[in-house]
């Protein structure tokens, strides 16, 4: 198995070079590149890895630059000295997550988490990564929304709605705390799972917590009542209110 080191402190990249020694002799270390600049022009002139030990905070800027500079057909596991970024480490080809120090137990855990999903693939790279992305999550578990000058992470379990604001879209969460994104509410929907929420309109996607009651409204039509505030009411129209009461009752 090669295996290739994307890492810019040197005394981070030796300790990491002993620890894979001793948990995976087999592994053959193809080298070690410090900045973005060296491992796009690395992969021109070599074959794709086996596999992937990445740092995040790179010399020339953050590593997941990379992945929008070249196709990275391999798995990834990703080693940094913060956790804030564990969210969208998952959202490439990343397997494991492991913060420095890195000990033996963590380095093991990520091999062996490697070796079960390439078992089966017979080396074939694409199939390696599809399998990657079929063991993913189907539904969004978190969210990294942008707060003034940083990007804080949203549970999903903690959004109460989503509705559209002045021509944006805003997430509100259980707390009273809101966030607006550049997503559309088809794009979130997509992420959600279906089962705990639900869009109840053009202008309203609710989650199933945060429903306190439904109200009879004119026309056959559903209002439902939310045990947080909302700023307008939000009806379920007489064609939708069979599909919202069998997804209320599933």
């Amino acid at each position: 198995m090669k295996a290739l080191i994307i890492e810019d402190e040197m005394m981070a990249s030796q300790a990491l070079c002993k620890l894979i020694e001793k948990v995976s002799p087999e592994t053959e270390i193809l080298g070690v590149l410090q900045t973005i600049v060296e491992v796009k022009e690395w992969l021109k002139s070599n074959p794709m890895p086996d596999l992937m030990f990445m740092d995040i905070h790179l010399a020339d800027g953050s590593s997941f630059a990379i992945f929008d500079k070249v196709d990275i057909a391999c798995p990834v596991i990703f080693t940094t000295a913060y956790d804030e970024y564990a969210l969208k480490a998952f959202e490439v080809n990343s397997i494991d997550y492991l913060l420095k120090p890195i000990n033996k137990k963590d380095l093991e855990r990520a091999m062996n988490k490697f070796n079960a999903i390439k078992r089966g693939t017979n080396g074939d790279y694409k199939a390696l990564v599809e399998r990657i992305e079929e063991l993913k999550p189907k539904w969004r578990n978190y969210f990294l929304l942008p707060e003034r000058d940083k990007l804080v992470p949203l549970a999903a379990k903690d959004i109460a709605y989503v509705c559209i604001d002045d021509k944006m879209v805003k997430i509100v969460s259980f707390d009273h705390k809101y966030y607006y994104t550049n997503q559309t509410l088809d794009e979130l929907l997509e992420q959600l799972e279906p089962s705990a929420f639900f869009r109840a309109n053009r202008q309203y996607i609710v989650s199933r917590a945060s429903i306190k009651d439904v109200s009879i409204w004119f026309g056959n039509k559903l209002a439902l009542n939310l045990n947080v505030e909302v700023p307008d009411k939000i009806i379920i129209s007489k064609a939708r209110v069979s599909e919202f009461k069998q997804w209320f009752a599933d």
